[in-house]
């Protein structure tokens, strides 16, 4: 048996595995093992076992990943983002729409200071679903924004996803962050335009709301936004400034956060517990499937797959823009089954030579990669999103509200995912003036 079948027949295995609900993680690992087993022998897999996982935990970029977790989580647990949502429903009242719109910018000053989609999707739950139900907002609508603006925590800098990617495709992650910029923005301009027209054309989907503030007030409103600008200037600023590498920015943004939330008074000791709990449950996860991943690169790398997965794709085209449009449809249908941290891991071995064959900006890719992962994460089954809004609002919405409500938003989600393949320099023009 050749060690390009055994490749393929790892590959189906692994599926198979996961169709069975084996975790992600313990799927790529099994394979992997058995795979080295069968090509070479016991020792070999015995031997790939017990050095990877060391020399993966031991490199150094991975610790930017619990330190950006921390952040988000302590952002979270400790209110920073209630004052974004009040101060943009002010400022958006008269628009059509407006507490929707208001959500959406709010979940993208929370991704900013967070990077994580499932912490920007929890803490705006609890924040604007109960306002826009208590206007009258439609339950389909008041939820749906919420899930899908929670995504933007996936593109808008600094990114949990954006880090992993960056790790796995030797790719600088200060480039990435920067790359997400104007990619972030339209998201969520798209999101608000589409919001607008539809309470416009059906005004009983989103009632207007009256809002009326003195000078004093608003000024007490803009004051409650202060910690934003203090995260997100001190994260990317000192990045981009090059005042410390990305890796760094993780520690700095978490010791921001945690004194950001103390000088607020808003760091009690239950909270900050909670988020220490919320970070090693999901560091342990990220890195337990990162070990995954690396041992099923190895597999890959030895049986020849990616080579002649590169060869089949090249043979029906060598247009860019095909094979990019190819692993989009490939990323869609597998967004539906598999998480997004677990989806990029799983490709990017694979899908890595055909990227680099065909001469491929990773940089553009990875943000294409990323907007993809973020039409997972509202997509059923898997669809994490979905869920995580289901359960922050105990059962109040119906689980098939939630995923009506995202519909529209998926579309708008295609419209900007084909505007940023077919315009790459959107991706490319802040990162080509970092390299200057």
């Amino acid at each position: 048996m050749s060690n390009l079948l055994i490749g393929w027949i790892g590959v189906g295995a692994l599926f198979g595995l996961l169709a069975f609900r084996m975790s992600i993680g313990t799927a790529l690992m099994a394979v992997s093992f058995i795979g080295i087993t069968v090509m070479f022998n016991l020792q070999a897999a015995l031997g790939i076992v017990s050095a990877m996982p060391f020399n993966l935990i031991g490199d150094w970029s991975l610790t930017a990943i619990p330190m950006f977790l921390f952040m988000g989580f302590i952002a979270a647990n400790t209110g920073l983002t209630a004052g974004a949502f009040d101060l943009l429903r002010v400022l958006l009242a008269r628009v059509p729409g407006g507490l929707a719109s208001a959500s959406v910018g709010a979940c993208g000053l929370f991704a900013a200071a967070s990077g994580s989609s499932i912490a920007t999707t929890a803490a705006m739950s609890k924040i604007a679903v109960p306002e826009m139900l208590k206007a009258k907002y439609h339950p389909s609508l008041a939820t749906g924004v919420v899930a899908a603006s929670g995504t933007l925590g996936s593109l808008i800098p600094p990114s949990i996803l954006m880090v992993l990617y960056g790790i796995f495709t030797e790719q600088s992650i200060g480039q990435l962050f920067i790359a997400g910029v104007i990619p972030g923005v339209l998201s969520a301009f798209v999101y608000m335009a589409m919001i607008t027209v539809r309470a416009t054309v059906t005004p009983g989907l989103a009632p207007a709301v009256i809002e009326r503030v003195d000078r004093k007030k608003l000024l007490g409103l803009l004051w409650s936004v202060w910690p934003f600008p203090v995260l997100v200037l001190g994260v990317l600023g000192g990045i981009f400034g090059g005042f410390f590498t990305p890796t760094e920015a993780g520690a700095v943004g978490a010791f921001l956060a945690a004194t950001v939330a103390l000088l607020r008074r808003s760091l009690t000791g239950k909270a900050l517990a909670e988020a220490i709990r919320q970070t090693t449950l999901a560091t342990s996860s990220i890195f337990f499937l990162s070990i995954g991943a690396v041992m099923f690169t190895r597999f890959m790398g030895l049986s020849g797959v990616p080579r002649a997965l590169t060869d089949m794709m090249l043979s029906v085209s060598d247009n860019q823009f095909v094979i990019i449009l190819m692993i989009a449809v490939l990323f869609v249908f597998l967004g539906m089954v598999i998480d997004s941290i677990g989806l990029i891991l799983l490709t990017l071995p694979i899908l890595l030579p055909v990227l680099e064959a065909a001469d491929i900006n990773l940089i553009w890719f990875g943000i294409i990669c990323i907007k993809l992962l973020e039409i997972g994460l509202v997509t059923p089954p898997v669809g994490l999103n979905l869920y995580v809004l289901h359960s922050a609002l105990s059962g109040e919405v119906k689980l098939r509200d939630i995923i009506s409500g995202t519909t529209w938003f998926i579309a708008m989600d295609i419209l900007t995912l084909l505007i940023l393949i077919a315009f790459p320099a959107i991706s490319l023009f802040l990162p080509s003036l970092m390299a200057q």
